[in-house]
């Protein structure tokens, strides 16, 4: 598909040019700073997901020490309380790192806005440029070759107010 369009797009004429968005990004104070929050962030709320389940695998061990000591009745409640613990704990992880988690909130709030800025920087660019398509070659497998002489990257920052 996307190489029957550049072919066409080649033999009408239209010009094309690519940016590197992870160069841009990171250019940005903005996307660092962001970036930095996240990252610290992650670790703190990583460290207690990490020190809830220790503490289940305390539970855990403990109760299969002493299990053969206990009475039946003893032994519904630890289990009762082991899995609760479980459960909680792989709720706190979710809320945490899930797909609807604070972090994944928390990184929309911070880099959303710096990304939405990047990207009009680029359909300007590309508009009064005239380019048909500008590519991100940030990340990309199916880049092979890029030539420098067409990385608008540079143009984006410049754009944003960056050098």
């Amino acid at each position: 598909m996307s190489v029957l369009f550049f072919a066409t797009a080649v033999a009408f004429g239209q010009k094309f040019a690519f940016v590197d968005t992870d160069y841009i990004l990171k250019k940005i104070p903005q996307f660092r700073a962001a970036q930095e929050q996240l990252d610290k962030l992650s670790a703190q709320y990583q460290k207690e997901v990490e020190t809830r389940f220790t503490t289940l695998d305390d539970m855990v061990r403990s109760y299969q020490a002493e299990r053969v000591l206990l009475t039946q009745d003893m032994r519904n409640k630890r289990e009762q309380d082991i899995a609760q613990f479980q459960k909680d704990a792989q709720d706190l992880q979710r809320n945490y790192f899930g797909p609807d988690g604070v972090l994944f909130k928390k990184r929309a709030e911070l880099v959303k806005p710096v990304q939405d800025q990047v990207y009009n920087a680029v359909k300007d660019l590309a508009a009064e440029g005239g380019y048909a398509a500008i590519f991100d070659v940030a990340n990309n497998p199916s880049v092979l070759y890029s030539n420098p002489k067409y990385d608008k990257s540079d143009e984006v920052l410049q754009r944003l107010g960056y050098k």
